[in-house]
Parts: C-alpha cells; sequence; structure tokens
C-alpha cells in the first residue's frame, strides 16, 4: 500500500482546507477586497500548496526509496536527511 493510500484521510482533509482557502480568494475578489487582502490568501493557499507537496514528497523518499526492509543500505539516513531539508527548504 502506498503512503498516499495510507495517509488517505490526512491528505484529503489537506487538500478540503486548501479548497476552502482558494474559495475565500474568489470571495474576496467577488467582494472587491483590496489587492493587499487578495495577495495575503494567495500567499497561504501558497504555503498550503507547498506543504502538501512537501509531505508527499518526504513520504515518498522515506518510503519508496530509502525504505530500509525494502532497500537495505541503499541510502543513508544522513543523506535522506538532507535531501528532506533541502526539499522543505525550497517548498517554503
Amino acid at each position: 500500500m502506498t503512503h498516499t493510500v495510507r495517509d488517505k484521510q490526512k491528505l484529503l482533509g489537506r487538500v478540503r482546507r486548501i479548497r476552502g482557502q482558494v474559495e475565500a480568494i474568489e470571495r474576496a475578489l467577488e467582494s472587491e477586497a483590496g489587492c493587499e487582502r487578495v495577495m495575503h490568501l494567495i500567499a497561504a493557499v501558497r504555503g498550503a500548496m507547498a506543504g502538501l507537496m512537501a509531505e508527499v514528497v518526504e513520504d515518498h523518499v522515506l518510503h519508496h526509496l530509502v525504505d530500509p526492509e525494502k532497500h537495505p543500505g541503499a541510502l543513508d539516513e544522513d543523506a535522506a536527511e538532507q535531501l528532506l531539508e533541502l526539499v522543505r527548504t525550497y517548498l517554503k
């Protein structure tokens, strides 16, 4: 079972929150909110999407690339953590 199937409910919860944030952008535009408010809402969605991507990428790396049961010694844990820190930083 893949991590996206295993974590389906948690991931769907995040997606639903993101949908709510996107709908808030739409409502702000419909109500002619100021550009500062709209940009703030867009930035929040961008951050939420980046967080979702980081979570899926991290689980992918940990479960498909460096799973010690499937691939013993494939990649050392320090190297995996360095890669994940880079991904987290990039996706912020």
